[in-house]
């Protein structure tokens, strides 16, 4: 039997933003499995199923930068614990430092990236002195360096809390279609998709949210054979909403992504597909 401490629920509160109840007695009822109770909370609706279930606190910034050619890309996370020392010049220095040094390296991990130098000291020794200035913890959270034999489009939001960056097929977009691609970027970072496509959906992951929607619609009244005509239609609506290919175009919510891929195709006189894209939030769980 797992203790269920007040550390666990406080954890789980945070990932759902159900009561501390709900959430001490969904862990009893998952025996501490933290995504079991998470599964248990939504299909009682005591959860929000959105993406601030993945959220935890933490202040700082993100950078990304990509080559000319769109064949590299890196993307970091730099936390510190007060939202001052994130608007703080040296604090912005030393996180343009980390994304310069990535991505004129070959770093692939937060030791690779302290480890490296640049024209006035290591990342290490810019590091102590940023920790020597401030008296938080302060430092690297995650970061990845992505090649394509495509091509690959980075997007910083305002505030340098969300970075983007998309992968696609094509070998040697046009202008216009570099715009357009970019344009599929910014789509990543105002509709934060779970997937490029349904094709990747696990068949274990549409089962949890089967039964997921069809005991929610039990709990509404609905008897088990309708409930299962409901699921079966909200199953469609999350491959809508979390398939970025599905999704409504936010700047033309005539058009999908699908129907943007066909303008690109065009213009590019090929094929053009998603390959991956990463998106990074400020704070959230990994």
């Amino acid at each position: 039997m797992v203790q269920i401490t007040p550390q666990l629920v406080k954890d789980l509160r945070e990932k759902t933003g159900a009561g501390m109840g709900d959430c001490k007695q969904a862990l009893v009822d998952a025996d501490g499995d933290m995504q079991a109770a998470i599964e248990i909370l939504r299909k009682k609706g005591a959860a929000s199923a959105s993406k601030r279930a993945e959220r935890v606190a933490k202040e700082g910034a993100v950078a990304v930068k990509t080559s000319p050619d769109g064949k590299t890309a890196v993307i970091v996370e730099v936390n510190c614990e007060t939202d001052f020392v994130a608007k703080n010049s040296e604090f912005q220095k030393y996180v343009n430092s980390i994304i310069e040094a990535l991505y004129n390296s070959n770093a692939t991990t937060i030791d690779e990236l302290m480890a490296l130098s640049n024209e006035q000291d290591t990342i290490l020794g810019i590091h102590n002195e940023i920790l020597a200035k401030f008296g938080e913890k302060i430092g690297p959270r995650r970061l990845e360096r992505i090649s394509t034999a495509g091509y690959m489009t980075d997007y910083l939001h305002a505030g340098s809390r969300l970075a983007v960056i998309v992968e696609v097929s094509a070998s040697n977009p046009t202008d216009k279609a570099k715009v357009m691609i970019r344009d599929i970027a910014m789509q990543v970072a105002a509709m934060n998709p779970m997937f490029v496509d349904r094709s990747i959906v696990t068949d274990e992951h549409i089962r949890k949210e089967i039964e997921i929607y069809k005991e929610q619609a039990i709990a509404e009244g609905k008897k088990p054979e309708i409930a299962e005509r409901i699921a079966q239609g909200r199953l469609e609506k999350f491959f809508q909403e979390q398939c970025l290919t599905e999704q409504a175009f936010v700047k033309d919510s005539s058009k999908t992504i699908k129907d943007v891929l066909k303008d690109i195709s065009q213009e590019c006189g090929e094929e053009v597909k998603i390959l991956s894209f990463r998106r990074y939030f400020l704070g959230e769980s990994e």
